[in-house]
């Protein structure tokens, strides 16, 4: 049987960021047909495919999306900020333009909309990121298709902090370093999230194979790094302090990472496990690249 004929078309929107790249490999390892949307048709041209329809557009402009889900059956949408960059806000991306996704996906008859959002995202509306993520979250509920939202538990690409510390031969950790988390590899998620088009499943949450405390995480950076094992503890009121502070004295354009960053060290972060990728073989393999100058 000719799986092309059976396998339902994929919009994806955000294609190029560190997750959506990921998706649209597994899509095409998978042989789904896909329609690619991206700000940088260049930045896609290494996956390009007589499966794949790359398409230039701009999310948070709804007329350029007229006509684009024609021929799809399922949108997953990674579209997110997590630094806010080109003037633009959690609310103008994370929010707006997944509802201007949302609602064409509406007008084309969409059967499906996937969101990749994140996790506690319920229990953290109160952050700036979270609060535009959940907002359109809502919507999506609302909104009377089928869905399924996607709460990874960070990437690994998140624990850079980590790596970039251990650099300098020293990790600061809050507290006793004690609370736990597992992130995971983009290539693992996107699976999940491929998997989500034919699941029944509402909202999945989801993190990598291994459970660190922060002390684990900060151990596998220093030895990354072939550095002796130098973690600082710092008391935890010191971070509480540090939240007030960006809050109160700075915009939310600088406060949004950091208040997000902040917030999520002082709890566990535990999402059920999945994947194959580990932390320790993406610390080293970034160490290499950045010693070799990639």
């Amino acid at each position: 049987m000719d799986l092309q004929k059976i396998k339902p078309v994929i919009l994806l929107a955000g294609a190029t960021g560190y997750l959506g790249k990921y998706i649209a490999a597994e899509l095409e390892r998978q042989q789904y047909k896909s329609i690619l949307l991206t700000r940088n048709v260049q930045k896609l041209a290494d996956i390009e495919s007589r499966n794949s329809k790359i398409i230039e557009t701009e999310v948070t402009q709804p007329k350029t999306l007229k006509g684009l889900f024609d021929g799809a059956e399922t949108v997953v949408s990674t579209v997110g900020i997590t630094r806010q960059k080109d003037g633009l806000t959690y609310m103008d991306v994370d929010y707006q333009a997944n509802l201007n996704l949302l609602n064409e996906a509406q007008n084309a008859g969409i059967k499906k909309f996937i969101y990749i959002s994140a996790i506690n995202g319920q229990k953290y509306r109160n952050l700036k990121i979270f609060e535009a993520k959940e907002r359109f979250v809502d919507e999506l509920k609302l909104s009377g298709l089928d869905y399924t939202i996607i709460r990874p538990n960070g990437y690994f690409s998140d624990m850079g902090d980590f790596l970039s510390m251990a650099k300098s031969g020293k990790v600061y950790l809050f507290g006793h370093g004690n609370f736990k988390m597992n992130p995971i590899h983009g290539a693992d998620l996107a699976k999940v999230c491929v998997k989500a088009i034919k699941s029944n499943e509402k909202e999945i949450n989801v993190g990598g194979p291994d459970i660190f405390s922060q002390n684990e995480i900060a151990v596998l950076a220093l030895k990354a790094w072939s550095k002796p094992l130098k973690i600082i503890h710092l008391s935890d009121w010191i971070r509480k302090v540090l939240i007030w502070l960006v809050r109160t004295f700075t915009s939310v354009k600088t406060y949004g990472p950091i208040e997000f960053f902040l917030t999520l060290m002082g709890d566990d972060q535990i999402a059920p496990t999945y994947g194959e990728h580990h932390l320790e073989d993406f610390y080293i393999e970034e160490v290499r690249k950045q010693k070799n100058g990639f």
